[in-house]
């Protein structure tokens, strides 16, 4: 992925072996990576059991924060595709105890297709 895509939004395919060597520590003993995307910095990552999102802070991105959702945690989520005059695709989920959903901009319908897809495997 170049810069060019990063500034636009545009997702990309983690490299699980590199998410295993970075991440591997917080999975549980029966759980393991299925697909992970990166956005920029941040990343998407899903195992068998929940979604788990990277956002990389400070100037180096040395820093971390790790959200985990468990798919049973998530009670509605909901895509928008691209428009003639909207750049962006979005997608939302609504998480237990959480007042207001989560929202993410995506550059292509491609990527938010799949990640939709991974929610609905693992959420349904």
């Amino acid at each position: 992925m170049g810069l060019f895509d990063s500034l636009m939004g545009n997702v990309s395919s983690a490299d699980i072996e590199k998410v295993q060597e970075d991440l591997g520590f917080i999975l549980a003993s029966d759980e393991q990576f299925v697909k992970g995307f990166k956005l920029v910095r941040d990343q998407w990552i899903f195992t068998n059991k929940r979604l788990v999102m990277v956002d990389k802070q400070g100037i180096t991105g040395k820093k971390s924060e790790l959200l985990t959702i468990p798919f049973k945690s998530i009670e509605l989520f909901s895509m928008e595709t691209k428009g003639t005059f909207d750049a962006d695709a979005e997608l939302k989920l609504w998480v237990k105890g959480m007042p207001e959903p989560l929202e993410t901009k995506f550059g292509s319908d491609t990527d938010i297709k799949e990640v939709y897809q991974l929610l609905s495997e693992g959420v349904l």
